[in-house]
């Protein structure tokens, strides 16, 4: 069977290493309050945005300019119906060469078309992230 997690793709110019260098920039392209150490394998790091949105996930898989995962070990959604359905999910960001460019693919592993907030990544991804990897400068959430 097919899995159905979210996820996207996009392609651009910078190497594998800019690209990788941009998604632990996570202030960048996430939310300018982000908590804690978003880099290093062990990190963990708290998103918060007021009054609909907290998680905290550590970084369970680190492979400079290929790979990195999130473990989300808890969070709390106050605008969907089951608050913790992000709770043991992962976040996922593979890189590969695709001629002289970088593809990026990033699936949340257990965020499901089921799921009321299936389709919250888009902006921060396709938008915010491909941004910042391509100008140095993404869209994140502002500062509170």
């Amino acid at each position: 069977m097919k899995d159905q997690s979210f996820s996207t793709r996009f392609i651009v110019s910078q190497s594998p290493d800019a690209v990788f260098e941009a998604i632990q920039n996570v202030r960048g392209w996430w939310s300018q309050t982000v908590e804690g150490n978003t880099a290093e394998l062990g990190d963990e790091f708290t998103y918060r945005y007021p009054k609909m949105h907290v998680s905290r996930q550590k970084l369970t898989e680190v492979i400079p300019g290929k790979k990195m995962v999130w473990k989300v070990l808890s969070a709390t959604l106050s605008f969907v119906e089951d608050q913790n359905e992000w709770t043991g999910t992962e976040i996922v960001f593979e890189l590969s060469t695709k001629g002289s460019k970088t593809e990026v693919v990033f699936t949340h592993r257990g965020l499901v078309p089921a799921f009321e907030c299936f389709d919250g990544w888009g902006t921060y991804v396709t938008k915010s992230l491909k941004q910042l990897i391509e100008t140095g400068t993404g869209e994140p959430d502002e500062k509170a």
